[in-house]
């Protein structure tokens, strides 16, 4: 089925660019970390604010906004899977509040800050393995379950919503200009950190439409 094909070579693509986002991510907080002998508070809410985005991110996916809910509405039987993305998704989630707590519990003591490189890098690295674990569950086992169940009808309402969720991406980001880049001056000095950052998340950030528009994080 050629609609069913397209679709899912779209959330191919939307997977890729993530798993690039991540690996990005990675690579460049670990370069940032082994230039430092001890960690600032910029250090701490830099890595937690993309944390975050990286994150949320996910709430913008065309796989969780329209494939997701079409898998639920054509098949009882795929709660298992979901259930098995879900806790790798709080898996990450919970290296997004171990962040937080240190950064929390950092405040008023300098002397911690000294012994967290470690420890940050290792929580990236959690969250890291986690969301690209879900990535290569949902295109291992989600796609080829939703090509079994899907119906022709329904490829072609999911198509349509992709269309509508591109064009409006495509709209965010002309009117907008914005590209979310790794280094923000306001967070963290040029001092601290390479002044060649990668980018990433623009296309979440144009889904969302509004910037700084995000999910909570608890």
């Amino acid at each position: 089925m050629l609609t069913a094909t397209y679709t899912l070579v779209s959330l191919s693509v939307e997977q890729a660019s993530i798993r690039v986002s991540l690996l990005s991510f990675q690579q460049y907080m670990h370069a940032l970390l082994r230039q430092q002998q001890q960690l600032s508070m910029a250090h701490l809410d830099y890595a937690c604010d993309w944390l975050k985005r990286l994150y949320q991110c996910g709430y913008w996916r065309k796989v969780d906004q329209y494939l997701v809910p079409a898998i639920r509405r054509a098949t009882p039987h795929a709660d298992g899977l979901l259930e098995e993305l879900g806790k790798l998704n709080h898996a990450a989630l919970e290296s997004v509040n171990l962040v937080q707590l240190r950064t929390m519990a950092a405040i008023d003591s300098a002397e911690r800050l000294g012994s967290q490189v470690e420890q940050l890098g290792a929580a990236i690295d959690s969250f890291c393995a986690a969301l690209m674990a879900r990535l290569e569950m949902e295109e291992r086992e989600l796609f080829a379950l939703a090509r079994r169940v899907i119906a022709g009808d329904a490829w072609f309402a999911i198509a349509y919503q992709f269309l509508a969720h591109d064009a409006r991406v495509a709209e965010n980001r002309h009117n907008k200009a914005r590209v979310l880049p790794f280094v923000q001056s306001a967070v963290v000095s040029h001092a601290s950190v390479p002044a060649h950052a990668p980018a990433v998340a623009a296309n979440c950030a144009a889904a969302a439409g509004t910037p700084g528009q995000h999910h909570h994080v608890a």
